[in-house]
Parts: C-alpha cells; structure tokens; sequence
C-alpha cells in the first residue's frame, strides 16, 4: 500500500493546505482561534486583558524556511504530521536549554508532541533527507500578535553561553545520518 502523502512535495503541501511564508515559522496558516474568550480579569498577566480560549495552526519547516528564533508568552504544543522530523532547541526563562526533536520515529526517542512552555524562546530545522516537516502548533490561552517576540541573538548568546554557536548555526538543515542526539 502507497502512503499518499510520501509522494506529495512540499511546494503541494503548502498549495493544498494553502501555507503563506511567516515571520517566524516558515510557512503558517492558522485553522483555529476559539470563538470563547477568556473574559478580561480572568487570567494572570501578561493575560489580564483576555484572550481567546485556544488557537492552532499549521507550519511547515524547509531548509529555507526554519523557525526564526522566538517565543510567545502561552504554552503552544508541536504536534508532527508530514515530513521529516525537526529538531527543536528550547531556551527556557530559568537559563537551561534544552533540544528535542519532533518526529515520527518513537523508537529512536523523537516525539510526535512536544510542549513548549510560555516565553520559552525556541528554533527549529529540518533534520533527514525529504527536507520539510509539516506539523501544527496548538496554543492556550489563543496567541495574539502582542504575545509573540522575536528574539535577540546576540542578547541570548550572552544568556545562554552553552549553546551561542549553536543559535548561530540552528537553522541550517541537518542531513540524514547526522542526526542530533536526543537528550535523555
């Protein structure tokens, strides 16, 4: 049996399910911000003046187009669809890192979800050899534009010396068997 889905390239993946470039994901289209609002006074700052209940979108990952180093201030959930798996680089608000890769392959330690917590300011690139990683990302509260920064590299390499050269080198893809390691 054929799995559609491996014969489809990226460039119909974004036509189908209609993907335009993003700031800091690749390729987005949002599927969904909650009609039910979380009532101002309802939530803690940086929330105090409500937000939707949840939101969630679709992105798309190539060489070209790697997620921009960024956060937004609401827990957000990778999930893994289509395509090679991503790895992930996570600066967390307390100074540690962290790296996880999105995938398919649960044998091999990838994770088909992988939740990264508010304001923790992330990367991502392909890594294997179709070159592009379709997933989604759910949000709760819902994200709006307020919620979202880009962030500062060099201020960041001074924050988190460990991992500065990799902020420098993160986007560019990783080929097949030279994969990351998984951290344990």
């Amino acid at each position: 049996m054929k799995i559609v889905s491996d014969e489809l390239t990226a460039e119909e993946i974004r036509s189908l399910l209609k993907l335009e470039p993003h700031a800091t994901c690749g390729f987005v289209r949002v599927t969904f911000v909650s009609k039910q609002r979380i009532a101002p006074g309802g939530l803690p700052a940086p929330f105090a003046d409500g937000r939707p209940a949840g939101s969630a979108l679709y992105f798309m990952v190539t060489p070209d187009a790697p997620v921009r180093l960024h956060r937004i201030r609401n827990d957000q959930l990778y999930h893994y669809y289509l395509g090679d798996p991503i790895e992930v680089l996570m600066l967390h608000v307390d100074g540690t890192t962290e790296r996880a890769v999105v995938g398919p392959d649960l044998r091999g330690g990838q994770l088909v979800q992988l939740l990264i917590p508010g304001n923790t300011f992330h990367t991502a690139r392909v890594v294997g050899r179709r070159q592009s990683f379709l997933g989604a990302s759910t949000e709760w509260p819902g994200v709006e534009p307020a919620d979202v920064e880009i962030g500062d590299s060099a201020a960041l390499a001074a924050k988190y010396p460990r991992v500065a050269d990799d902020m420098r080198t993160f986007p560019l893809p990783i080929m097949e068997g030279h994969h990351p390691s998984v951290p344990g």
